[in-house]
């Protein structure tokens, strides 16, 4: 039935065309003249008058329908001049927009047709320009003229709107006539022509939730108090007519999703109305118990809930938290349980919205509240002492086995186990301390020190007897109490100087003292003299009564060379119950000082010896005086110890003598280049060699004009002065000795081992006496010990 009202509607279309178009033709006729002088008059350049001349034929706009479908092109209009006489002389000729392609002409009759179907919406009009001419010559006859053809528009195009689809939100609850969305449609027909771009929106799906204003396109809401938990998206589609609404026009239609917004209109709910929840009393704070929740069917922040204890006895021992991903409460404990005080704990819970919409106030309070009972469940808990930490005092160097303290500790449980106790070994490793395992009571082992160690910091354990895994621990410090044992002594190693020219009373030194013991025990400390020297003539002490003492000289003249050294004892006791006192010598120096008083020297050879030289090089010189003349006695006497003198043994020193020729000489036989009389000794003819090693036994005196004067300055005297009297003194060793080595000894069994000789002898030695000479002769025997002649040229 539609396509059958589609063709209808074609066909009144059709029909309708062509009545405009015949109504065109009457009304367009072309009406030619010859040019005439009516008309315009223009002024030519040389003042003559011009006649602008009339055109041959005159027409207004041609009209075609578009999509037309008909068998034969469809005739849009004719041209034609009055002075075509019929006879065929006149060309028509069509040029411009289309000419040819889409518009044909008959040159002979003029008509013009269509030979393709126009679409409006493509394009709307085509501008033309036609001409009439001579057949023959191609001579215009008139002027060009242009002309329009206008597409006549048919409602071939049904609305279509801007989007497939929509989307939009509304909140719920919202009143009736609110704005939701506005959708537009578009037709591509002419608006101008007929009702074919006329369009009127309708609702075809989502009645009666919504409605639409039929000339805006305007969603609204059609119903009061529609609520999102009920349903929360709605599907609406939305036609749009063309031709008015009327019957015959063309639609399209759109979906509109419109979604329903949340608002706070719904309190949270508990879903019951007593929570139970249990703990166990060994519970630590911040452990959780249990949780809650009120429900809100709304989301986002309008379902947001905020949970608080308001009542109970149990507000001071748990807090309740809002976990806001679950929107849960929890219940944790606070403070820590005892099930022997108190089993049961009752809570009042109230959970609120965080976020409220006062235009929903009226529908009552946005909170509700609930109870939670919680139980308190018994737990096996370890021992605990009275006292969180515990401090004892003992006296140092008291007897072992003296009581220091007493700790207590007890089961918190009904069944009050017995309790036994011990002490951590790690925090006793020198095993001062023992505990009683049954009661409690701390005892020392060995005296303590309070200079070594002042506190100790002991742990110890109380663990039940029944359950020992079961334990506690608890921090002793024991303070170890002091006892004057310790005598005051000189804070430093106190040495003092004095000058030779010191004045009497004359302070020189202020020495202070040092106790080891606690400050009750110390200071204040009191310096004297012994009696014995309590009126020493040389030095006197005073009491500062500050801790400390100062030393005074009580004569004046001291003198280095009578006595450089003082050792002064002095007395200090402490303030202690009972008092400690101690004897401490104080060395004193007697220097040399200038006007001043300022230090030059302190020692006392300073007058014996010469100015320049300082004690450390005096030490330095005698010690290697003292070194070699060891070395010279022990070098002597060993040479005493020998059986037979030293010219008789050195014979057995058997060596050569290696000479360094510089040519190339003629070699043993040549004694030309060496007088070998230089190394004959000219006493072994007479088979004696001399000897003066013999102490003289006369005592040398040395000369008394020798010394140096005692405050002589010069060094290099002094030290001329001792080696010139070492000279000359013949008792003193090392004694002067000659030693001839030239001479090759005598009464060896092996002779000569020179060869200087050897060109004279010419006997044969047997050397098998090497092999008893010991290991140094080792390689001599193996050398010459085999042969049993030897020859003195070889």
């Amino acid at each position: 039935p539609k396509m059958k009202e589609d063709n209808c509607l074609h066909a009144a279309l059709i029909c309708l065309g062509m009545l405009c178009y015949s109504h065109a033709l009457t009304t367009e006729r072309l009406n030619h003249s010859r040019p005439s002088l009516h008309g315009h008059h223009e002024k030519g350049k040389e003042g003559q008058v011009l006649h602008r001349s009339k055109r041959g034929w005159v027409w207004n706009q041609f009209f075609v329908i578009e999509e037309y479908t008909g068998p034969d092109p469809v005739l849009v209009g004719r041209l034609h001049s009055d002075i075509d006489s019929g006879d065929g002389n006149i060309k028509y000729i069509l040029s411009g927009e289309g000419a040819g392609i889409i518009f044909v002409i008959d040159d002979k009759s003029g008509n013009i047709h269509a030979t393709k179907t126009l679409d409006r919406e493509e394009r709307a009009q085509y501008t033309l320009t036609a001409q009439a001419v001579d057949r023959n010559t191609n001579r215009p006859l008139e002027p060009p003229s242009e002309f329009i053809v206008k597409v006549q528009d048919i409602n071939d195009n049904p609305p279509e709107f801007l989007h497939e689809n929509y989307h939009a939100n509304v909140p719920e609850r919202s009143n009736v006539g609110t704005s939701v969305i506005q959708v537009t449609a578009s037709d591509a027909d002419d608006p101008t022509y007929g009702n074919s771009a006329k369009l009127v929106y309708s609702i075809l799906e989502g009645q009666p939730y919504f409605s639409v204003e039929a000339q805006t396109g305007i969603i609204r809401t059609a119903l009061p108090n529609m609520d999102r938990e009920a349903k929360e998206e709605y599907h609406v589609v939305i036609q749009a007519k063309d031709m008015g609404g009327h019957m015959g026009g063309l639609s399209g239609t759109t979906k509109v999703t419109i979604t329903l917004t949340d608002v706070n209109d719904n309190p949270p709910k508990f879903p019951q109305s007593v929570y139970q929840m249990s703990v166990s009393e060994a519970a630590v704070p911040g452990e959780e118990v249990g949780r809650v929740k009120a429900k809100d069917p709304d989301i986002g922040e309008n379902g947001l809930v905020a949970y608080s204890i308001i009542d109970g006895d149990g507000m001071d021992l748990f807090e309740i938290t809002t976990d806001y991903e679950t929107q849960e409460g929890v219940v944790k404990l606070k403070k820590t349980l005892d099930y022997e005080t108190k089993k049961a704990y009752s809570l009042k819970v109230e959970a609120a919205n965080v976020h409220i919409d006062p235009k929903f106030i009226s529908n009552g309070p946005f909170k509700d509240t609930v109870t939670v009972k919680i139980a308190v469940e018994d737990a096996d808990e370890p021992p605990v002492f009275l006292k969180p930490s515990y401090i004892f005092e003992v006296q140092e160097n008291a007897a072992s086995g003296t009581v220091v303290g007493k700790v207590h500790a007890k089961d918190p449980d009904a069944a009050n186990s017995a309790i036994r106790y011990s002490i951590d070994r790690h925090t006793d490793l020198e095993r001062y301390f023992v505990i009683n395992a049954e009661d409690g009571n701390i005892k020392t082992i060995k005296a303590l020190d309070r200079e070594e160690i002042a506190w100790h910091n002991i742990s110890v354990f109380a663990v039940e007897v029944h359950k020992q895994h079961q334990e506690a621990k608890v921090p002793v410090a024991i303070k170890v109490v002091d006892v004057n044992d310790n005598a005051p002594k000189f804070a430093a190693a106190y040495e003092a100087f004095v000058c030779e020219n010191a004045r009497s009373n004359q302070q020189f030194i202020t020495i202070s003292a040092d106790d080891k013991d606690d400050s009750a025990n110390g200071p204040r400390f009191i310096f004297s003299l012994p009696p014995e020297i309590i009126h020493n003539p040389n030095f006197t002490l005073r009491d500062n009564r500050d801790n400390t003492a100062s030393v005074l000289v009580r004569r004046e003249g001291f003198s280095r060379q009578k006595q450089d050294l003082y050792l002064l004892p002095i007395v200090i006791s402490d303030g202690g119950v009972p008092p400690l006192s101690s004897t401490n010598t104080l060395t004193i120096r007697v220097c040399g000082c200038d006007s001043s008083g300022s230090l030059l020297s302190c020692n006392a050879e300073a007058y014996i010896l010469n100015a320049g030289l300082s004690t450390g090089a005096l030490i330095a010189i005698l010690a290697c005086i003292v070194i070699l003349l060891v070395i010279v006695v022990l070098f002597v006497t060993l040479k005493r110890q020998k059986k037979e003198p030293l010219i008789v043994f050195e014979e057995e020193d058997v060596r050569e003598n290696i000479i360094t020729y510089d040519d190339e000489g003629g070699g043993e036989e040549d004694t030309e280049a060496f007088d070998i009389a230089t190394l004959q000794n000219p006493d072994g003819i007479n088979g004696f060699i001399p000897r003066k090693d013999i102490k003289p036994e006369y005592q040398y005196l040395p000369r008394p004009g020798l010394r140096p004067a005692p405050n002589s300055v010069d060094v290099d005297d002094f030290i001329n002065t001792r080696i010139q009297e070492a000279d000359n003194d013949p008792t003193a060793p090392p004694y002067d000795s000659i030693q001839i080595y030239g001479y090759e000894g005598r009464g060896s069994v092996a002779g000569s081992l020179s060869s200087l000789e050897s060109a004279t002898t010419d006997s044969d030695l047997d050397y098998d006496y090497l092999q008893n000479w010991g290991p140094r002769f080792k390689k001599l025997a193996d050398l010459y010990g085999s042969k049993d002649t030897f020859d003195d040229d070889s």
